[in-house]
């Protein structure tokens, strides 16, 4: 790993460092939910400047660092483009199915509320 690389690594808890709590949080808010839903409808990682988000670039930068903070999401730099990807299989491990549910309950209230 070159100085830069090291300079532009981002910090992201080992799976023993999430907790149950820090991924609710992470959940619980509408604009986050979005992302994780987004990220989980693909295999791929995703540039942050893929999602179409109702907020500004540093509420943007805001939301995406508590997703990788609680251990929701794994981000690395391509390049110039910042990559985010679901960490989906660590989090079934630690909290079996979690995310699927809370997908489903999200996708089911949005049908019921049409929106």
């Amino acid at each position: 790993m070159t100085e830069r690389d090291a300079a532009r690594a981002l910090a992201h808890p080992e799976g023993a460092e999430i907790r149950l709590e820090g991924v609710l949080h992470a959940l619980c808010d509408p604009v986050r939910l979005s992302i994780v839903r987004d990220l989980a409808a693909t295999d791929t990682e995703l540039a942050c400047s893929s999602f179409e988000l109702p907020v500004t670039k540093s509420t943007t930068t805001h939301h995406f660092r508590v997703l990788r903070e609680s251990g929701v999401v794994r981000q690395y730099y391509r390049g110039t483009t910042k990559l985010n990807g679901l960490r989906r299989a660590e989090l079934a491990q630690l909290f079996p199915g979690l995310l699927d549910s809370v997908l489903a309950a999200a996708a089911a209230e949005e049908a019921r509320l049409g929106g």
